[in-house]
């Protein structure tokens, strides 16, 4: 099982909605996929508000996987 990755280092707060939204759903059919933020807290804040508006299932890493969210269901 191969796991399909979007990395938002470099990616601008502004840019961050369409950039999860476009990697969310062309990728949906290869879920899980995983979603690293990095150690910015308002990046994990602007994508997990994303996927709690769209209702989409994942789950935020803690600990040593702090900044990486995967998505289990779209």
């Amino acid at each position: 099982m191969s796991l399909f990755t979007l990395d938002l280092h470099g990616v601008r707060h502004h840019e961050v909605g369409l950039e999860v939204e476009n990697f969310i759903f062309l990728n949906q059919e290869h879920a899980p996929l995983i979603i690293i933020c990095g150690n910015s807290a308002r990046m994990i804040e602007l994508v997990s508000n994303f996927l709690d508006k769209h209702k989409i299932e994942y789950y935020p890493g803690k600990g040593f996987d702090y900044g990486r969210i995967t998505i289990f269901k779209i």
